[in-house]
Formats: structure tokens, C-alpha cells, sequence
């Protein structure tokens, strides 16, 4: 068994399991031991949270706590890997959790069938045991999109929102500990303009989700890939891949870009919670 600096160690398990990881120039065991410390709160186990979650699990991440209140539909099966005919009806957060755990029993996964609100957060995270490492957003609705970005800025919690729709995705790492611009100051006040419309009605004529445009399959798993492929250079490495950058992928035509932001001076979400 190897000890690291801060007296954590790898089990022999751990070793055998995650040595590809290790034996990566720039990935080393006390990468592995922060990746295996790290708490992780995913807000959605469809579509993103699917392969999201399973990379992250296989990856070694110490614990992932999924919330989404929504059950599984056939229609679910295209593209949120976690789940099989059998799972039609059951509460996709626990389903996805039992998968994971079983996927590598080496973590911990849980979920919990509830709605995110400002209201239930602090309960809901379980923050009174300290705050998440990383918050990631694999929504697809403006409405919860706003609701997690405040819950981020209120209490600095860092958040790793992604989207898929179509063909096209978008990935951003927030740090609000850092002050270095929220979600709400990429999108601006359409994000609240959204959210608004959506409390009144499921579909909305400025909102596009999976139910209303439709989504390849490959859209969500690569970006939930990609969402994971930075939650880990996050938490293992210290390192944000998309500091003060936006990812826009578009799949018909194979191609990915970067769009830079910056703090919002008068962003009415980061400057009047900070």
C-alpha cells in the first residue's frame, strides 16, 4: 500500500483499478488521492449525467451525489447509458446511483429524488458536512440552470454547467470563489427571462430542451464526456481547463471552439450575492 504526503493511501484495489491513470505524465498518486477525496453534487442524471457520472465513478472520484426528481421513459434509453428497459418508471438519481456503485464498489454513489430549489439547497447538499468540490449542472432547462448558478455564487461552490441540444453543446467551469464571472454573466438576462417563462408553462418559445427539438445521442455523451474530462483535471490536478472560456461544440460539422467572457460589473446574479 503507497502513502502520499497527506497521509491518505491507496488501497491495493485502487492501485490495480486506476494504474492507467497513474502511470500519466502529469497524473500521479496524490492526484488520484484528491480525485478520490473529492465530493461531487450532479444535478441531473439524464442524458449529460449519464456518462458524466459513469466516467467520473470509473474514474475514481470518492463521492457522487445525483439529484433529479424526473423517473425513467422509453424515450430516455437513447441516449442515458445508465439505464435499461427493465428501469422504465424508477427514479432515475437512485437508479443511476445502484449502477454506479455496482460499475466500480470502490466509490461511493447515492441519489436523492428531490427538485433543487434556493430554498432546499443548503439541506439538500448536505453543507452543514462542508461544501461540494463541484457542482455539476447536467440540466437541461434554463429555470434549474439559474436556480444552481445562485445556489454556486451564494456559497462559492464551484459549478461545471453543461448543455446538449441537437447537435450542438456548450461547457463552462465557474469559480465564484474567485469572482471571475457566473453563468448569468456569459448568458446575461436571458437566463432569467427564461427561467420566468418556464414556472409558467414546459415549453416555452425561447426555450429549446431534448422534449421540444430533440437530441442526438452522441450529443450528450460526448458532452457529458467532455463535462467530465474537466471535473477531473478540476479535482485531480487543481487545474481549470476553461478558465474564463466557453466551449461550443457542434457536431455536424466537427468542429469545437472557444469563446472567452469575463466578470459582469453588472451582472444582477455574482454582484449582488457577492
Amino acid at each position: 500500500m503507497m502513502q502520499s504526503t497527506d497521509n491518505q493511501s491507496l488501497t491495493d484495489d485502487e492501485l490495480l483499478r486506476y494504474t492507467r491513470q497513474i502511470l500519466l505524465d502529469g497524473w500521479d498518486i496524490d492526484a488520484q488521492l484528491r480525485l478520490k477525496a473529492a465530493r461531487i453534487v450532479m444535478i441531473g442524471a439524464g442524458g449529460l449525467g449519464c456518462p458524466a457520472s459513469e466516467t467520473l465513478a470509473r474514474a475514481g472520484v470518492g463521492q457522487l451525489h445525483l439529484i433529479d426528481d424526473d423517473v425513467i421513459e422509453a424515450s430516455n434509453l437513447q441516449r442515458q447509458t445508465l439505464f435499461l428497459p427493465e428501469d422504465i418508471g424508477q427514479a432515475k438519481a437512485l437508479t443511476a446511483a445502484q449502477m454506479l456503485n455496482t460499475i466500480n464498489p470502490l466509490i461511493k454513489a447515492f441519489g436523492t429524488v428531490a427538485r433543487l430549489s434556493i430554498d432546499n439547497a443548503y439541506e439538500l447538499l448536505d453543507m452543514a458536512s462542508g461544501l461540494p468540490d463541484l457542482l455539476l449542472d447536467c440540466t437541461d432547462n434554463f429555470a434549474t440552470r439559474d436556480i444552481i448558478n445562485r445556489i454556486s455564487v451564494r456559497y462559492k461552490i464551484p459549478l461545471l454547467s453543461a448543455s446538449a441540444i441537437a447537435m450542438e453543446g456548450q461547457l463552462a467551469l465557474f469559480e465564484p470563489q474567485l469572482n471571475t464571472g457566473c453563468y448569468h454573466c456569459v448568458f446575461g438576462d436571458a437566463t432569467v427571462a427564461n427561467a420566468a417563462a418556464s414556472d409558467q408553462a414546459e415549453q416555452t418559445a425561447d426555450e429549446r430542451t431534448c422534449a421540444n427539438s430533440g437530441v442526438l445521442a452522441s450529443t450528450t455523451a460526448i458532452m457529458g464526456s467532455l463535462q467530465a474530462n474537466a471535473a477531473l483535471q478540476y479535482l485531480g490536478l487543481s487545474k481549470n481547463p476553461l478558465a474564463g472560456k466557453l466551449l461550443l461544440w457542434d457536431g455536424s460539422r466537427m468542429q469545437q471552439r472557444l469563446m472567452g467572457y469575463r466578470l459582469d460589473e453588472r451582472c444582477t446574479v455574482c454582484r449582488e450575492l457577492t
